[in-house]
């Protein structure tokens, strides 16, 4: 996974770069392919906000968190992807379900050989 990292109005440490590798991370687990990861953090107003963008050739993923600590907030963004996540795989199984369940009334006449519509009549 490729992480992209932008800062606005903000001192870019250690600490922050850390922060989010173990975001990343956390994300990471939820998508088998190669993605790119672009993360923006910014102050406005005294508020700290983290952005997240995820891309993929299959998906494509934006979350965005506030609050007063800039921790949290990537915490919060991380969250909200995971729901984002959970919440098309749910659509994608309930739509797929009804597909891949099959019920055989008869077990015995299931394994038998059957001749076709043609060779009956």
């Amino acid at each position: 996974m490729k992480i992209t990292t932008s800062f606005l109005h903000l001192e870019h440490t250690a600490a922050l770069d850390e922060k989010i590798q173990e975001a990343s991370i956390k994300m990471e687990k939820f998508f088998k392919d190669k993605g790119t990861v672009k993360w923006s953090c910014y102050v406005k107003n005294g508020m700290h906000f983290a952005e997240i963008y995820y891309h993929a050739p299959h998906c494509e993923y934006h979350a965005k968190a506030t609050s007063d600590n800039l921790y949290h907030s990537i915490d919060m963004a991380v969250e909200k992807i995971e729901k984002q996540v959970f919440k098309k795989k749910d659509k994608f199984n309930k739509i797929h379900r009804e597909y891949s369940e099959m019920i055989i009334l008869d077990p015995e006449s299931a394994w038998q050989d059957h001749a076709d519509d043609e060779d009956v009549a």
